[in-house]
């Protein structure tokens, strides 16, 4: 068992963690018509929130905590241009992960929440960006660290985000109908596929809004910030 020392139970443990994460928020996802219809449509997303937000910033600081743990596969952090295409990569994952951004009154319950069928801005690109930009983020981080436990990590965030655009788009079908599967002719999984097959065109000024400077802001603030984090969720024992 001495070749597989480097196999340490934190590898176990964020496995875990990202199956209970996935079971929780896509379990509350499909949920949501019958726990809406108990508790109402504000209440409900702040149940989500209640559940979703602590067990992602477990997630988050579990993953800080371990992300050099097991196996250093590669190095590559000290050949030149490997942090800014690093940080480039995560600043286009985070443009992708958050369009929900344009609906914040919603997500904070401060209006009604509800499911959108959208078709404009980036999901002309993808029709789940979400997806996109775990996948993007996902491969930027491993690149960076290198590790055995950095790719336990990458591979079941993407395979929950592989899950989540079925389920999604089950959803959307159960509740649109033909409006979706419309939808879903005009658009693509893979970015650009439909841009390139003419089914959609990109339109640059629905890019043109808040939402993305407070993206853009967001990374910054995450740039600055990136040391300060490291050394606060260290103080966590676990």
């Amino acid at each position: 068992m001495a070749e597989l020392s480097w196999l340490t139970s934190s590898h176990w443990i964020m496995l875990g963690l990202l199956i209970g994460f996935a079971i929780a928020h896509s379990g509350l996802a499909a949920l949501r018509p019958w726990g809406e219809s108990k508790i109402g449509a504000r209440l409900y997303r702040v149940l989500f929130a209640l559940v979703s937000i602590p067990f992602a910033t477990i997630l988050i600081i579990y993953f800080f905590n371990h992300r050099y743990d097991g196996l250093q596969l590669w190095q590559v952090q000290g050949i030149q241009g490997i942090k800014p295409l690093v940080w480039t990569l995560s600043l286009i994952s985070f443009i992708f992960l958050y369009p929900a951004t344009f609906n914040l009154l919603e997500i904070a319950a401060v209006q009604k929440p509800q499911v959108h069928l959208f078709e404009t801005g980036i999901i002309r690109i993808s029709r789940h960006p979400q997806m996109v930009g775990q996948v993007i983020w996902c491969l930027a981080h491993t690149l960076w660290l290198g590790t055995s436990f950095t790719i336990v990590t990458s591979l079941g965030l993407i395979a929950h985000h592989l899950f989540a655009v079925w389920h999604g788009d089950h959803r959307l079908q159960q509740k649109y109908g033909a409006a979706f599967t419309a939808v879903k002719q005009r658009t693509s999984v893979i970015p650009f596929v439909a841009v390139l097959d003419g089914r959609q065109t990109l339109k640059l000024q629905e890019f043109l809004r808040p939402a993305y400077a407070g993206v853009l802001g967001f990374v910054w603030l995450l740039w600055w910030g990136h040391p300060w984090l490291m050394i606060m969720t260290s103080k966590v024992s676990w």
